[in-house]
């Protein structure tokens, strides 16, 4: 081999050698970058960390469920003087901003949710699932109270309201968009089919993706929440059907449908009668999306939060249920059907 030919071979030798040292040295994208690839172009994302939808909670039996993810130093005070921001016509439930004394802003519902919200964002916080920060006032008084476009009869001419769920507002948060139930960085793992039996557990039937949110935090953490979990602890079904908060409807309800080898498929009878298709073909689309989101559920996975689940104490689910606002009778009731159905995922 003549001279040149030698110098080609070295040249090319040390290329191969140093390339992998070039590609080993570029920095790998961040969560955060994922993320923001996944919303922008509305693409799983197989890489991004779970920690966005699920942090492990690490000793379940010693929350505290009657304050849930915010904790009583977030908690509303009793003695707070509220004043009228603005009504949210967003939804089909009464809801209106408040402030208060010291400049945090509150969404408040009233009705049939506020209830059954609440205690939802406890048991599924206390599984280690990111929620917002809900608490249940008996009563409170809110000045310059107007007449809202949505009445209702616990909302008193003097400002008086009663039987209230009050969402905390955290300055610096900030919503960046929405996360489907099908496509979402999440899909297959066990976290994500964890929150699905979770949804079946509660009953909560509304789970179109409008109600999923994905935050941006102060630090630039990324949070997906199931942000809105007011129709709960009632009846799946159609519209003359399905129910919010209603114990004797909860109870009545089956939760497993049917199991296999590997699977299991969960209540949820959200689909609309096929005779409807034809007429309202986005809503039967949307329903019907619904009732699959707790369909084909993984078994190992649905037994995994069923031992998470089993953590819990009746007292526990009890603190849940009463600073829920729920009477006695019915926080016994509700944790005598919760505790059934735990044991029914424990014994898949």
């Amino acid at each position: 081999m003549n001279r040149l030919g030698t110098r080609a071979k070295l040249a090319t030798v040390m290329l191969l050698s140093i390339a992998p040292l070039v590609t080993s040295s570029q920095e790998p994208p961040s969560s955060r970058n994922l993320h923001s690839d996944y919303i922008a172009h509305a693409e799983p994302v197989r890489k991004a960390e779970i920690r966005a939808l699920w942090h492990d909670p690490i000793d379940i039996p010693s929350l505290n469920l009657a304050w849930g993810q915010g904790g009583k130093r977030h908690a509303p005070r009793q003695d707070a003087v509220y004043k009228f921001v603005k009504e949210d016509l967003g939804g089909s439930t009464t809801k209106f901003y408040v402030e208060d004394d010291e400049g945090v802003e509150w969404l408040v519902k009233v009705g049939d949710e506020a209830r059954g919200e609440t205690a939802a964002t406890r048991l599924v916080w206390a599984m280690g699932f990111f929620t917002d920060e809900d608490y249940f006032l008996a009563e409170l008084h809110v000045v310059g109270m107007p007449k809202l476009h949505r009445k209702s009869k616990t909302i008193s001419r003097d400002g008086t309201i009663r039987r209230a769920r009050l969402e905390r507002r955290e300055h610096g948060e900030k919503k960046v968009g929405n996360w489907q139930w099908s496509d979402n960085p999440y899909l297959n793992t066990r976290e994500l089919n964890g929150l699905r039996v979770l949804m079946a557990l509660l009953n909560n039937w509304d789970l179109k993706t409008s109600n999923n949110k994905i935050y941006e935090e102060k630090d630039g953490d990324l949070r997906y929440v199931v942000s809105d979990l007011g129709a709960s602890f009632g009846r799946t079904g159609a519209i003359t059907t399905r129910s919010k908060g209603k114990l004797k409807d909860y109870r009545k309800d089956p939760f497993i449908q049917r199991q296999s080898d590997e699977t299991v498929d969960f209540v949820m009878r959200t689909r609309p009668s096929p005779i409807t298709k034809p007429f309202r073909r986005r809503y039967y689309k949307e329903k019907a999306q619904i009732a699959e989101i707790t369909k084909n559920v993984p078994l190992v996975d649905a037994e995994w939060i069923g031992s998470q689940l089993s953590q819990l104490s009746t007292e526990q689910i009890h603190s849940a249920l009463c600073a829920s606002g729920f009477l006695p009778e019915e926080v016994e009731g509700y944790t005598e059907v919760i505790q059934k159905r735990i044991a029914e995922l424990n014994s898949l």
